[in-house]
């Protein structure tokens, strides 16, 4: 038993005539013939009989035609999910976000892919870079949004958005509009997200500064919320300042304290459509 004899028996059924159903099947009456026979030699039974007008379901004929229509739907439904699939329309992507890409994902490449392929599904773990990185080389994850620096052994990336650190406080702790010079924070208590913290203290270092960190965290929205409670100036991304800041976000006029986002996933693992497709939205 196979699709196509089901089918012949589906379309005779619906005609009651072997002549018509061969003319719309656009095959010869003697292989449509041969064909119905085989399908009753291995069902078992005799699916119809011959009337004065033609030819008519028997009783098993009749329960037979619900079992071939449920099948050949579920062929159709699955040749159609599959190809949705081959073509990265169908499907579920596991990717990791860290928290401070908040004020910059989902980008508006990201909308129209949702938009566009909306039986795509999508399974999100949040995680700090490292956290990130590693769940990408267990294989829990398909794609990653992480922060540079980070260790690119084993993955491709693309870079998709650089932006600048800002400070965020309270406008009667620091009333400078903007921060043009390190020197300018000497004196000031800094509450450290401690993901960048070899870069500010190479920075501090080179210019002869010895900063105060008043508070040290791991994730940025901490830091941001500590300063906005007045207890320091927090150095943070702008997106996720933007974002999340209630108080006052200063601008640094610093070169080095650039961030950039990029998307990683594992060089030695296959790219799938659907993968193809996000990749190429950022």
């Amino acid at each position: 038993m196979n699709i196509k004899q089901l089918k012949y028996f589906l379309v005779v059924a619906e005609e009651r005539q072997i002549t018509s159903a061969a003319k719309k099947l656009y095959i010869a009456q003697p292989p449509l013939s041969y064909q119905l026979k085989q399908l009753e030699k291995e069902v078992g039974v005799q699916l119809f009989v011959r009337t004065a007008h033609g030819i008519e379901l028997t009783e098993e004929g009749k329960v037979f035609q619900k079992y071939a229509e449920k099948i050949v739907a579920l062929s159709v439904s699955a040749k159609s999910q599959i190809h949705q699939i081959k073509e990265g329309e169908l499907g579920k992507i596991r990717i990791g976000v860290i928290s401070s890409c908040g004020g910059v994902v989902p980008n508006e490449q990201f909308k129209k892919l949702v938009k566009y392929y909306p039986n795509v599904s999508f399974e999100i773990h949040e995680a700090n870079t490292f956290g990130i990185v590693e769940q990408l080389q267990d294989g829990i994850l398909d794609l990653g949004i992480v922060r540079t620096p980070f260790n690119l052994e084993g993955l491709n990336f693309k870079d998709f958005h650089q932006e600048p650190m800002v400070a965020v406080t309270r406008e009667e702790f620091f009333e400078r509009e903007e921060i043009k010079h390190l020197n300018e924070l000497k004196d000031s208590p800094i509450i450290l997200y401690r993901r960048f913290q070899e870069i500010f203290n190479r920075s501090f270092r080179h210019q002869g500064i010895r900063p105060f960190y008043s508070v040290t965290c791991d994730d940025a929205r901490t830091a941001i919320h500590w300063a906005d409670e007045g207890l320091g100036i927090a150095l943070v991304p702008e997106s996720i300042a933007l974002t999340y800041a209630k108080g006052k976000i200063i601008p640094v006029k610093h070169a080095n304290w650039t961030t950039h986002l990029n998307l990683v996933w594992r060089k030695d693992r296959e790219v799938t459509p659907l993968m193809q497709k996000l990749i190429e939205m950022f």
